[in-house]
């Protein structure tokens, strides 16, 4: 039972485990004023889902908790953000089952529950020394894209391209599934690269090394910004990618599936011992040598 009572009654399906993850989505701090309903409702929605494909599991129900200003309660804006959330929710299958609306400062906030087969999650917690990093897609879309949004000046990329990837990030569950049991971990990069990938090093006690040249950004985003697009693509957060991690062992699977075009995604670096503090993640540049890393991805309080 979904919308109607005090409380929504799910049945989970057999021989599987629940994924709970929630996200809030803020004006002026995850998308700009001048975001559209709909615009909104996709990416808090992608956003999300987001969360789910990390965790290799499929997306089934999700609650909603819009904060809205007095200006934005009519039956025209209502319209579009619905508009957004059904978009979404035909694409990925899954039922809004409940939330709630106040009035203030537009919000959104969305709890997601889905489901995985027992035992077969992802986790950040699964690395090992001797892994392989690999990466899904481009990263610095997500950068490139809120730079695009936010320029008053002509610049070289495909804006349509980019303003698609920030208002509605292609979550990666289909990938995520295929993962399970091949990826010892696996995080979303919403933080950015070397923050996310940071957090599945201190999850499993480990340290990465990753290689620029082996970063893929794509080609439009190095047109606009040359100078900024490798910072975008270690720290700028909002690709909504995936970073998993593979063993020796089962790294023949992922080249075959990357081989037969099943899987988009390139190797980037490698799992080590854990080094003494200090950020976890060592980036080389195209001479091999280590870059000062002054940020390491987006902090909500720095």
């Amino acid at each position: 039972m979904g919308i109607g009572d005090d409380g929504a009654l799910i049945n989970p399906s057999d021989n599987q485990q629940l994924v709970v993850a929630s996200d809030t989505l803020v004006e002026g701090v995850h998308f700009p004023d001048t975001a559209t309903g709909k615009q909104i409702a996709t990416r808090a929605l992608c956003v999300n889902l987001s969360d789910m494909a990390a965790m290799g599991a499929q997306p089934r129900w999700f609650t909603l908790a819009l904060t809205l200003p007095v200006e934005r309660a009519n039956s025209a804006w209502l319209k579009d953000f619905s508009a957004g959330i059904a978009e979404i929710s035909r694409q990925f299958d899954i039922a809004l089952v409940g939330g709630d609306t106040t009035s203030g400062p537009l919000t959104v906030s969305i709890t997601m529950l889905g489901e995985v087969p027992a035992a077969e999650s992802l986790q950040r917690s699964g690395a090992a020394v001797g892994d392989s990093v690999f990466v899904t897609g481009y990263l610095g879309d997500g950068a490139a894209s809120l730079k695009s949004l936010t320029s008053k000046f002509s610049i070289n990329i495909d804006s349509n391209r980019l303003l698609q990837r920030f208002y509605s990030p292609q979550p990666q569950v289909e990938t995520a599934i295929q993962l399970r049991g091949i990826a010892s971990s696996c995080i979303d990069i919403s933080d950015g690269l070397v923050a996310d990938l940071g957090h599945i090093c201190q999850a499993s006690a480990v340290a990465a090394t990753i290689y620029t040249q082996q970063i893929p950004i794509a080609e439009d985003v190095k047109r606009f910004s040359p100078k900024n697009c490798m910072d975008w693509a270690l720290f700028g957060g909002d690709d909504y990618q995936l970073c998993f991690t593979v063993s020796a062992d089962k790294i023949d699977q992922v080249e075959q599936l990357i081989d037969g075009s099943e899987l988009n995604a390139c190797k980037i670096g490698t799992i080590q011992i854990a080094g003494d503090g200090g950020c976890p993640v060592t980036v080389l540049d195209s001479n091999n040598s280590p870059i000062a890393l002054k940020k390491q991805g987006y902090d909500h309080f720095g």
